[in-house]
């Protein structure tokens, strides 16, 4: 058996990241803005120049802002204000999602993006932080954990060759990076997953799709922005692709040999029904590849933690892929940030893996549905799926298009008896220390917030105060203009929130999750120090 190549080079890090796609590049941004050195390695030279996500939803949009992208105003972020149809083959309308309408968060449903001029703004800004090591074009080859931290090995590929297995550059660098954790975000194929010793749960869907990115010379228009053709012959998707291209996802129909499906001559006769050709447009991407479900039923095994794909695949019928390793990420750093500080123990990591777990398979299950839908293949059964959902959608439609909800995640760092908590919170515009605007430019982001009904302030008393400030919060009182308030509620959406549910206080997680609502003093206490008691040791909370 060939031995394990000697160190060339050796780095010591808070964290170690694996895979430096969008989700490994938001966890080193958000652990070195906290002061954490972290050693990040990708196994390409180059950041991966092809789209592969193109959309994210309104909860995605308030994460980008933790990054300075404001997904309202952005550039390289579009949002087409347009209705989203699912039709028959004769263009029926089956069904019609809301893509168009504002969250209760300030933020549009959906939104479109180019993946790669994402990718490459995030390395840019993980470039400025000097605590944050890049090595790119490094293959981890080796992985282990002990109870003080783990060592992850690394060895130099050859340049800009994308291909899988990689080849190692002849004499290039062999790293060992001793870190006290490390996080897998390195796909579905995960490294760090496998040298853990984890397995995915499959769910036995498998579909194999066609995928088409384009950037026309001449940006195509069709009876809306983004549509699901539902036709037993050829199921495809139209949908955007980010500002100034398109996307189409064609399936491949059983029988049907992959390799020739997605041959470029085949490509051209699928786009030129829809007016692209090669005269007219510049073909970036075409890749056949399979729609599956699986995840992990534990996301972290030591110090080990799963992110993004590494713990999760789901199909793209719901465009919820890469939004979902993004939740993965900022619902774990500010748990690691507590244990880096010795403030935390174990649990606060087992509650991330539970809420996660289940968040992530809500939507596998939801994208799976859609799948079983959209896959149809067989005529009859095509038939008797369109008259069963246009009878639906003549009913539905009445109340306009099917809003979308909040997703609850799994029972963890929240109060599960709360029927208000366990999902993302509102945002609105407010005045906070001289400063006007959404409640995350006036008041701050990643952080704690108790906020209470302006005059019910005094029913959190020192101690948890002092408690709630340990952890990196802040209380804020909420009040109407002229009250005086320490929050000023300017469109009144909090106060109502308050006066809807009788509530006095709600207190947000730096996830901008709702961990709970309380009424009164009494309920306040308690309610906040079983939360305490799940984010801090027993010992901190004493102390």
């Amino acid at each position: 058996m060939a031995q394990d190549p000697q160190p060339t080079a050796e780095y010591e890090a808070d964290v170690v990241i694996t895979g430096l796609g969008p989700v490994g590049l938001l966890a080193a941004i958000l652990l070195g803005r906290k002061g954490y050195t972290v050693d990040a390695v990708e196994r390409w030279h180059t950041q991966y120049g092809r789209p592969r996500a193109v959309t994210f939803d309104h909860e995605i949009a308030r994460v980008l802002g933790l990054v300075g992208i404001n997904a309202e105003d952005d550039p390289g972020i579009e949002h087409h204000g347009d209705h989203y149809y699912w039709v028959n083959k004769d263009y029926e309308i089956l069904l019609e999602p809301d893509w168009i309408s504002f969250e209760a968060n300030g933020f549009h449903n959906r939104y479109w993006f180019n993946q790669p001029d994402l990718e490459r703004r995030l390395m840019a800004i993980a470039g400025t932080l000097p605590n944050v090591r890049i090595h790119m074009g490094r293959e981890a080859v080796a992985f282990e954990q002990d109870e003080a931290g783990v060592t992850l090995t690394a060895r130099e590929v050859k340049k800009d060759v994308f291909v899988t297995p990689v080849e190692f550059a002849e004499g290039g660098e062999v790293a060992r990076i001793r870190a006290k954790y490390a996080i897998g975000s390195d796909g579905a194929n995960s490294f760090i997953r496998r040298s853990v010793g984890l397995e995915l749960t499959d769910l036995g869907f498998l579909f194999t799709w066609l995928i088409i990115d384009t950037r026309p010379h001449e940006y195509p228009h069709y009876f809306t922005a983004h549509f699901q053709v539902c036709d037993p012959e050829r199921p495809t998707t139209v949908v955007p692709g980010g500002p100034g291209r398109r996307r189409w996802e064609f399936m491949v129909r059983p029988g049907e040999d992959p390799k020739a499906f997605g041959s470029t001559e085949n490509v051209w006769r699928l786009l030129e029904p829809w007016g692209i050709r090669p005269d007219n447009a510049e073909l970036e991407r075409a890749a056949v590849t399979n729609f599956e479900a699986k995840y992990l039923e534990k996301w972290y095994q030591g110090r080990a933690f799963l992110v993004g794909d590494a713990a999760h695949l789901m199909p793209p019928f719901a465009g919820e892929g890469m939004c979902a390793g993004f939740r993965d990420v900022v619902n774990l750093i500010w748990r690691l940030d507590l244990l880096l500080k010795g403030q935390a123990g174990e649990r606060l990591i087992e509650d991330w893996s539970n809420e996660r777990r289940e968040s992530a398979k809500y939507y596998i299950d939801f994208s799976v549905e859609l799948g079983r839908v959209i896959c149809i293949a067989d005529p009859a059964e095509a038939a008797a799926r369109d008259e069963r959902m246009k009878a639906e959608y003549a009913e539905t439609s009445k109340r306009g298009p099917l809003p979308t909800h909040d997703v609850r995640l799994g029972e963890g760092t929240w109060i599960a008896e709360d029927p208000l908590a366990g999902v993302t919170s509102l945002q609105s515009r407010v005045v906070c220390g001289g400063r006007t605007g959404r409640f995350d430019d006036a008041v701050g982001r990643y952080d704690w917030f108790l906020l209470s009904r302006v005059g019910t302030e005094a029913d959190l008393d020192e101690g948890r105060r002092r408690t709630l400030e340990s952890f990196g919060g802040r209380s804020l009182g909420v009040g109407p203009e002229g009250s005086g308030a320490d929050l000023i509620d300017l469109e009144g959406k909090y106060l109502a929130y308050f006066a809807e549910h009788g509530v006095d206080h709600i207190l947000l997680r730096p996830d901008f999750t709702v961990a709970f609502t309380a009424k009164g003093a009494p309920e306040l206490a308690e309610r906040f120090d079983r939360i305490a008691l799940s984010v801090l040791s027993a010992a901190t909370v004493a102390a």
